[in-house]
Formats: structure tokens, C-alpha cells, sequence
């Protein structure tokens, strides 16, 4: 295995490639996005524990969606069957779970400890509301402590994530331990920084742009339900955001497996 440094126009160019890929097979990637979400989702339900293995099992949807990418961009002429891009992820997962379950051991102990951090600024209210569902109060918000912890929340989860960027892809296709694997996503992605900066500016661009042509629907769709008395645009509205914040959640998930491929290369 060696680390490719690539130039910062790497990062536009992964967005690009993402979002082609999804399009290839959109059924297929929403499909598997949606199962690894419901197993997360379920997963949280469990007392006391929920929230943990929530955590756990994260590096498991990152894995599969890379899978899923990695089989459409295998074949550039043509679009795979959507049933052999869905079981291909979930025998990448099935084969490597262990190791993956271990690396969310990881991530779950290094993300409760962002949070015990946080919890020093204000007692442990943001770590409340994010964590244990508690209810956020607009006070609350402007609170300068609950503020303080936001920022060094966000501040300790960005070499967390950067960890975890490549570490269950490193596990997967060059069968490196989870410890190390950690270690060398978090090199990899500092010394390609520039790189990783152009992609979360680019992608940034792109939530506003949607998330903006989203808001205008919803509105519309909303004063159209006001007008005819109903609670049916209201409701439509709901949706279209959620389901919209979903679908552009799986398409960021897909680019993820670029920059990986850019950044390594086997021997």
C-alpha cells in the first residue's frame, strides 16, 4: 500500500465523480443507504445502550456505500444490475463485520469522549440535546456556554472524522487492523488537505444550492396547502425535506470512495 498525494482540484473533481456514480444507480444507492439507516435507526432504540451502538455501526454504512460505488465505477459503459450493487455492500460488510465492529468501537469511544469534552464548557447540555434527544430551548441556544461547547465539539470531531475517513476502505481492500488502519486515514488525509478542504467547500456549495431550490418547494407547497384549507402541503413539504436531506446524504456518502481510491494505491 502506498499514500498518493494529490493536488487540492482532486477534491471538486470526487464531487463530480460521486454524484456521476449515483446517478448511474440511484435505486440501488438510496436503497442501501435507506437499509444501513433503518439498522442504525433501530439499533438506537435500545435502552441506555442505543446511542452507542448507533455509533458502532456507522463505519459499516461507510463500507458499503464505497462497496456499492466501487462496482459502478468498475463498469463505466454500462449500469450494473441494482440487486448485484446492493448484495455486493452487503457481503463486503458480512465478510469484514468483525473488524468493522471493532473500528465503530473505536469511533464510539473516541465520539463520547468529544462529548465529555464539550460537557466540560456547559455541563453537559449540548452533549444532552445531541446524545439523549433532550429538548433544545431557543434560551438555551444563545446560552454562551452551550455555544462554546458547540464550537469545541465541532472543533475535536474534525480529526475524529478524519480518523475514520479511509480506515474501514483500508480494512476492506488492503486488509489493514482497524488501530492502524485509524492511524493511516488520519496521516493520509492531513497530507492531503488540500484536497479534502476543495471537496467539503464544493460540497458545501451544493447542500446551500439544494437546500435552497428545497426551501423554495417546500414553501410553495406549503401556502398551496394554506389555501386549500388542508394539512396535505404541509405534509408534502415535510417529506420532500427529509427525504431530499437523505438522498444528498447517500450522494456524499458515493464520493467518498474517490477520494480513497486517489489517496492509496496498492504495491
Amino acid at each position: 500500500m502506498k499514500l498518493n498525494i494529490v493536488p487540492a482540484r482532486n477534491g471538486s473533481l470526487w464531487v463530480r465523480q460521486g454524484l456521476k456514480t449515483f446517478f448511474k444507480q440511484p435505486l440501488a444507492l438510496i436503497s442501501l443507504f435507506f437499509f444501513f439507516m433503518a439498522m442504525i435507526s433501530i439499533a438506537s432504540q435500545f435502552p441506555v445502550i442505543g446511542g452507542t451502538l448507533a455509533l458502532v455501526l456507522l463505519p459499516t454504512m461507510t463500507l458499503g456505500l464505497m462497496v456499492a460505488s466501487a462496482n459502478i465505477e468498475a463498469a463505466p459503459d454500462m449500469r450494473p444490475p441494482a440487486g448485484s450493487v446492493f448484495m455486493a455492500a452487503l457481503r463486503a460488510v458480512r465478510q469484514d463485520l468483525r473488524p468493522l465492529l471493532v473500528l465503530g468501537a473505536f469511533y464510539a469511544v473516541g465520539f463520547l469522549l468529544v462529548m465529555a469534552v464539550s460537557a466540560l464548557a456547559d455541563g453537559g447540555k449540548f452533549a444532552g440535546v445531541y446524545l439523549l434527544g433532550r429538548p433544545l430551548t431557543r434560551e438555551a441556544a444563545q446560552e454562551t456556554d452551550f455555544q462554546v461547547a458547540l464550537w469545541i465539539a465541532m472543533a475535536l470531531y474534525l480529526p475524529l472524522s478524519l480518523a475514520f475517513w479511509h480506515a474501514p476502505a483500508l480494512m476492506h481492500w488492503h486488509r489493514v487492523p482497524p488501530a492502524k488502519s485509524i492511524f493511516f486515514s488520519l496521516v493520509a488525509c492531513f497530507r492531503n488537505i488540500g484536497a479534502l478542504t476543495m471537496f467539503g467547500i464544493v460540497w458545501l456549495g451544493f447542500f446551500i444550492g439544494v437546500g435552497i431550490v428545497i426551501s423554495l418547494l417546500t414553501g410553495l407547497m406549503m401556502a398551496v396547502g394554506a389555501m386549500g384549507g388542508g394539512d396535505a402541503g404541509s405534509a408534502i413539504a415535510s417529506v420532500l425535506m427529509v427525504g431530499g436531506a437523505l438522498v444528498m446524504a447517500a450522494m456524499f456518502f458515493c464520493s467518498i470512495w474517490f477520494s480513497f481510491r486517489d489517496s492509496f494505491a496498492g504495491d
